[in-house]
């Protein structure tokens, strides 16, 4: 399928490679829209920075493509990705800092 991608990876670990990033990309922004929906229908902050926290995960796999198709360097790739753990991960623990604590049953 793929003969030689960027620099670094070519023939069958390419291909599956490709079809790795589509499947995670399909998933986050299923996730996301999804995400968007949530915050659409609660207009909460807490469901803002899960949106926000989502959408960087697209992100991730539009610059995995880009570095994949030689668009990104591999520099750039990696203070992409892990700067974008490092944020995903601090709006994941501050909406739950933010969240309500969970109201009583009675």
């Amino acid at each position: 399928m793929l003969q030689s991608v960027g620099e670094w990876l070519s023939g069958t670990e390419a291909t599956l490679l490709v079809i790795v990033l589509g499947l995670a990309t399909l998933g986050t922004t299923a996730l996301f829209l999804i995400g968007l929906t949530g915050y659409r229908r609660r207009r909460s902050r807490v469901y803002l920075l899960v949106s926000a926290a989502l959408g960087l995960l697209v992100g991730r796999s539009v610059v995995g493509f880009g570095t994949v198709f030689g668009v990104v360097p591999m520099p750039v790739h990696h203070l992409v990705e892990h700067g974008s753990d490092f944020v995903v991960a601090t709006l994941v623990l501050y909406a739950l800092y933010r969240s309500e604590p969970p109201a009583p049953s009675t």
